[in-house]
């Protein structure tokens, strides 16, 4: 079983929600975050003033699937956070060592 949490721009999560729904990914967490990466901030201009941003807007997903699924997982992001420019986001995969749906009691992938 693997964690993947996914950063990425606010206004591709629909997309890549979508894409994910489409593989059968059944659940996921959204979190909104601020951050910044290579690109250090970014500079507005808000009538006519300069400011500078530190930490831009944006969305992290968490979501916990079977080692089968990781690829395509990976895959379905990609295609939709991508825009082609700075920000768009990383992607991180982790082990996940166990889990256990607390209603039922049940461990493992069946707690998926």
């Amino acid at each position: 079983m693997k964690m993947i949490e996914a950063i990425i721009k606010p206004f591709k999560l629909d997309d890549v929600k979508n894409a994910l729904v489409e593989i059968g990914v059944q659940g996921m967490t959204i979190s909104e975050v601020k951050g910044f990466g290579r690109q250090k901030g970014s500079h507005e201009t808000y009538r006519g003033a300069e400011y500078t941003t530190d930490f831009v807007p944006k969305v992290k997903i968490e979501l916990y699937v079977a080692d089968s699924m990781v690829q395509k997982v990976l895959e379905a992001i990609t295609r939709a956070a991508k825009s082609g420019s700075v920000g768009d986001g990383k992607i991180f995969v982790s082990d996940l060592e166990s889990v256990l749906r607390i209603r039922t009691g049940e461990t493992g992938e069946s707690a998926l």
